[in-house]
């Protein structure tokens, strides 16, 4: 029986790069015919934009300034959200190793955050919403009624990621070495660092396949829907 719009849920999916958080995020959405909603697609978008318009990552006023004239929004399709940065379509651009790794020192300052944050409650208030990040359950949602922290071995997500971009040889060590870096960053950083939330379900998925990793996630998600009644 379908949930009427009052009971749709919002799942709140957190955790380290690599840990898979993004596809079983996804892959969730698509199976409840809900909306995925990627808070680090949102970053990226900022991220490219300073990129483009010569913007210091290390500056936050300035990055602040930027995002208050940026409309980004992410719009569902078969293959995936597209992400739109003031009207223009930048979903494959913002994959890209230059723009992650502005991304992830774009997304310390706390005044950038608190804009982000913001915009994504916008988003997804209502429910019915996939959101993955690193401060989902703990900051932008903390009412979520699903929370799960995705988490694996740090050798395993290194692993992961050079297999998903099919990196060797120098290319790799760089971005094993840049995936560290991201870690320090969000694990250690002032505004929101990246923690498990209180009531979240901390899943480690270094000896489990994404199935099996979505199976888990599901019965979690279906037992709260029938609490919910």
């Amino acid at each position: 029986m379908p949930e009427s719009p009052q009971r749709k849920l919002i799942i709140a999916i957190d955790g380290p790069a690599g840990a898979g958080k993004s596809t079983i995020a996804s892959r969730l959405a698509r199976k409840l015919g809900y909306i995925n909603l990627e808070s680090g697609a949102m970053y990226r978008a900022l991220a490219l934009k300073a990129i483009e318009w010569d913007v210091s990552f290390d500056d936050e006023a300035a990055l602040l300034r930027l995002a208050l004239n940026s409309r980004i929004q992410l719009e569902p399709s078969v293959g995936g959200n597209r992400v739109l940065l003031d009207g223009r379509d930048v979903t494959p651009r913002v994959r890209e190793q230059d723009v992650s790794e502005a991304a992830s020192r774009v997304s310390v300052h706390p005044k950038v955050r608190e804009w982000m944050v913001a915009r994504q409650q916008e988003m997804g208030d209502t429910g019915g919403i996939v959101m993955e990040g690193r401060d989902i359950g703990t900051v932008v949602f903390p009412h979520a009624d699903v929370k799960i922290f995705l988490d694996a071995d740090p050798v395993i997500r290194e692993q992961r990621r050079l297999q998903q971009q099919h990196l060797m040889g120098k290319a790799a060590e760089a971005t094993a070495a840049e995936l560290r870096e991201r870690d320090r960053r969000d694990r250690t950083r002032a505004a929101s660092p990246l923690v498990p939330a209180a009531d979240a379900l901390v899943l480690d998925s270094t000896g489990m396949s994404e199935d099996e990793v979505l199976q888990r996630v599901e019965e979690l998600v279906e037992r709260k829907r029938i609490a919910a009644g």
